[in-house]
């Protein structure tokens, strides 16, 4: 199922509106704060719930259409 780019920046917490370095930004910020690696000392329900937001961001990440991207940033010029 591929994600829309509104539903990518939802995920990330951004406006769809966002610039690219911002949308990159909160990818990066969250990616880093949910990743498995750097959850080893949460609890088994904090790791499981780091764990699917991180799935999440992943997901929408590799499912958003490069042609989607494209075509958001050409609308931001």
């Amino acid at each position: 199922m591929m994600a829309s780019l509104s539903q990518f920046c939802v995920v990330l917490g951004v406006s769809e509106q966002a610039s690219e370095k911002e949308i990159k930004l909160a990818y990066r910020k969250l990616a880093m704060r949910y990743h498995p690696d750097r959850t080893v000392n949460l609890s088994e329900q904090e790791r499981q719930e780091a764990e699917a937001k991180f799935k999440e961001i992943q997901v929408n990440s590799d499912s958003v259409a490069k042609s989607d991207v494209e075509k958001y940033l050409e609308n931001l010029t």
